[in-house]
């Protein structure tokens, strides 16, 4: 989902967002930045609706992860894949459906195998639709980058987990469950230490909670604070969020705090019968004063309401 995007209300059945304002959402390829060998990060130098992008090396193949928005960003991505690759066969995954990280993939048909796990590819199949009529409202740059969009089907589809063999290099792909998205997916880096995150976790963002009844609820408040527990516990020295600086497991951490203040919060109110409203105004001026640096505050009200519709009443099990 993109970074720093929100709002209300629907368009001809799908949600959406606040009008993009920002910068052009172009990859700037010639950002990359190598952080362990053979393995560069495209920064999204943190203009919204660009992703971290990850080139991963290996003695006989190279994997790309994400694609950002659109084929045009996608062939540049391509491309310099390519050149870096230097006849070594190529991959393509991407870490969740949403416009930015994955609407690029159809410029790598027929030049890399295609990778994702299946709750991923049937979002793009039953959601992706939707969603790029969602992203085509945001503004015309954002409309100009998904000019000629065709969402694709991945050409290898795992269930939970996916070892891809570059040479010399094993990349662990693994699917999260419903989170962030249905179909997440995490992509780590075992022999340098490096987890690509995808929107699971941001640097310097409150966490991007897609919540937009009746259009779309699958985000999970609950599952998405378990996953960030089960990944803070690893660790990573290197962790490569779906937006915002490059850092290392404190990025983790600080997702899984967020999310579990948040529900907190939220259960604390709720408990004593405060409506949602009320309850999102209270937590969303209690989070900018514990995070007054964080972008991204439209969305601490969708994470109330998603926490809302998953309340445990106090003293149940």
């Amino acid at each position: 989902m993109a970074r720093g995007t929100g709002g209300a209300g629907t368009v001809a059945g799908a949600p959406k967002t606040a009008e993009h304002t920002g910068p052009e959402p172009v990859v700037r390829v010639s950002g990359a930045r190598d952080i362990a060998h053979d393995l560069l990060v495209i920064p999204d130098q943190g203009v919204q609706l660009v992703p971290n992008i990850g080139i991963i090396g290996g003695r006989d193949a190279l994997l790309v992860v994400d694609t950002g928005l659109g084929p045009r960003n996608a062939e540049q991505v391509l491309k310099f894949a390519a050149d870096h690759a230097r006849g070594r066969r190529l991959y393509l995954t991407t870490t969740h459906f949403h416009p930015e990280h994955a609407f690029g993939a159809q410029a790598f048909t027929g030049a890399a195998t295609y990778l994702a796990n299946r709750d991923q590819a049937a979002d793009l199949a039953t959601k992706g639709p939707g969603y790029l009529e969602m992203f085509r409202q945001l503004g015309a740059s954002a409309a100009r980058h998904l000019e000629g969009v065709r969402l694709v089907r991945p050409d290898i589809v795992y269930d939970r987990s996916y070892d891809l063999d570059l040479g010399g290099r094993v990349v662990h792909l693994r699917a999260t469950g419903r989170a962030h998205s249905k179909g997440d997916q995490v992509v780590g880096v075992p022999d340098a230490d490096v987890l690509f995150t995808g929107d699971l976790v941001e640097a310097g963002q409150f966490a991007i909670f897609p919540w937009f009844p009746p259009h779309d609820t699958d985000v999970s408040g609950t599952r998405w604070l378990a996953v960030t527990e089960r990944l803070a516990a690893r660790s990573p020295r290197v962790v490569v969020p779906g937006h915002g600086d490059i850092g290392g497991p404190q990025l983790l951490a600080d997702t899984r705090d967020y999310l579990a203040a948040l529900r907190d919060e939220t259960w604390i109110r709720r408990d004593a019968a405060v409506g949602e409203r009320t309850i999102a105004d209270e937590i969303t001026e209690l989070m900018i004063r514990r995070h007054p640096r964080w972008t991204g505050r439209e969305w601490i009200g969708r994470g109330v309401g998603c926490l809302c519709a998953e309340h445990v009443p106090s003293g149940t099990s």
